[in-house]
């Protein structure tokens, strides 16, 4: 009985350590997305500061090149992440599965509900009483 407690406390931290990644991805997208907006920007108020949108043009504005290159590498990086994302998203769902798949196993052995998932308390260095 034991060991299957400890089982399913490791699903448990599992599963919420997946959740975690997926959720520092998805907040990782939405910090390059605001970032790519605001280059974004810059690059539209050069242009038209400049009144030349056409980059190979040779009177095009340097400091709209700098900001169209860094740009479209945060593209490139934001398509990356949300691939990982999606990878994230699958890993997390398989652990789910695989955790119910042990509550279920649990539940059946002791003929009650699995233990519900503790709270991790901080170390504090001093002992509880």
């Amino acid at each position: 009985m034991r060991s299957r407690d400890t089982l399913l406390r490791l699903h448990r931290f599992r599963t919420q350590e997946k959740r975690r990644q997926a959720a520092d991805i998805d907040s990782m997208i939405q910090d390059f997305m605001r970032k790519y907006d605001d280059l974004d920007a810059q690059v539209k108020l050069e242009e038209g500061r400049n009144g030349v949108s056409d980059p190979n043009h040779f009177n095009y504005s340097l400091s709209a090149k700098a900001a169209r290159g860094r740009r479209d590498n945060l593209m490139r990086s934001i398509a990356e992440l949300r691939d990982q994302l999606a990878d994230a998203q699958g890993q997390l769902a398989e652990e789910e599965q695989e955790l119910r798949r042990v509550e279920l196993l649990v539940e059946k052995e002791t003929g009650t509900a699995a233990l519900p998932p503790q709270s991790v308390q901080p170390a504090t260095g001093a002992h509880a009483r």
